[in-house]
């Protein structure tokens, strides 16, 4: 790098933080900040839990995102301060200094852009992510389990926690449906951007003929909603089967009915949840991963007509992301149109610069 190329790096990023600063209006969340200062010195604050914790968790998230722009802006004015000051000295060290930060600075910034991206309303929520193979029995077993771990080990990465909620062994490989509930700061707003269809392309491990094979499986991501959020579902409105639950790898079959699956009439939404031990505690998860997914229903509808896309073009009809093992290494996102080679990486979860991609590329 020179000091033309550091001089535009520091301009372009410079007119991304006043991007930034308009869309977070730092001055409106100190005010709000105020005025939750206020509420919370008032005498009956706290004799209302339910009100006082979702003010807290508002202070929470304001007060988080105030000081990662901060902490941007801060790392913006100093480099640019710096780098001026060691030119009119000839401190050619401290050039050096800058060029090789300028990767790092820009990685903060870039990471502040995210965070702006993830402003919607339960963004911050946490994640039900759903995973069903397509038709193609094992092979697309396979691969949902594939897609499964790949998932887990991206919420470990991150230092998230893992519940899993249902998981649907496979005749003979992978799962049939599995679901999970993953929990951290904007889990939704990251994982809302796997919505739909992935696909594998490899040699395939279950033909004698090593052929290669064609593998679709489906993933659904719905924000787990607040209970201040009103989805009403009268009993008439769904059906509710038990079955046997069977553990992970299908070793341990309980001898009573205690997994419950709820079918939704009227949208054919179908949850099912079989981690809890009781009957009773797997219906009520249930009930609350329906509510999420009819919310995200609700939610995807609106845009649709907002965006002009009718609703049948909404969810299994779009492949969004092809991972093609054989005949060369490749992941690419049909929305940021970026490809990546490093595929054994990103199934071991390594996802983040693919999602942030399909996040900057939407946001465009």
């Amino acid at each position: 790098m020179d000091n033309y190329e550091y001089t535009e790096l520091l301009k372009n990023l410079k007119i991304k933080m006043q991007n930034i600063t308009g869309v977070v209006q730092p001055q409106k969340i100190q005010a709000r900040l105020e005025e939750i200062e206020k509420l919370e010195n008032e005498q009956d604050f706290w004799n209302d839990s339910t009100r006082a914790g979702v003010i807290q968790k508002e202070k929470t998230q304001l007060e988080r995102k105030l000081q990662k722009y901060n902490n941007a802006k801060e790392a913006i004015d100093d480099a640019f301060e710096l780098y001026e000051m060691a030119k009119e000295e000839n401190d050619e060290e401290t050039i050096q200094g800058c060029f090789d930060e300028a990767a790092s600075l820009e990685k903060h910034i870039q990471d502040m852009e995210i965070e702006v991206l993830l402003s919607e309303p339960h963004d911050a929520n946490n994640a039900i992510l759903s995973i069903h193979p397509g038709a193609g029995g094992t092979e697309s077993q396979d691969w949902a389990e594939m897609l499964l771990r790949m998932y887990k080990r991206w919420a470990e990465r991150r230092g998230f926690s893992v519940e899993l909620l249902d998981y649907q062994v496979g005749e003979e490989a992978g799962i049939k449906d599995a679901s999970i509930l993953i929990k951290g700061e904007n889990a939704y707003g990251y994982l809302k951007v796997e919505n739909g269809i992935h696909r594998l392309v490899r040699i395939s491990p279950f033909d004698s003929n090593a052929k290669r094979h064609t593998s679709f499986s489906s993933v659904m991501v719905s924000p787990e909603i607040d209970d201040d959020i009103d989805i009403v579902i009268e009993d008439k409105d769904i059906r509710v089967d038990t079955y046997r639950a069977s553990g992970a790898g299908g070793q341990h079959v309980n001898k009573t009915e205690s997994a419950v699956r709820l079918t939704h009439i009227a949208t054919n939404v179908v949850v099912q949840c079989q981690n809890g031990r009781s009957q009773h505690k797997n219906k009520a998860t249930a009930m609350k991963m329906l509510k999420s997914r009819l919310y995200e229903l609700e939610l995807e509808a609106k845009q649709a007509e907002i965006d002009g896309i009718s609703k049948s073009e909404i969810g299994w009809g779009h492949q969004i992301r092809s991972y093609v093992m054989q005949p060369y290494q490749q992941v690419k996102d049909t929305r940021s149109n970026i490809a990546y080679s490093n595929v054994s990486a990103i199934l071991d979860g390594d996802i983040d610069e693919l999602i942030e991609g399909v996040l900057i590329a939407s946001n465009r």
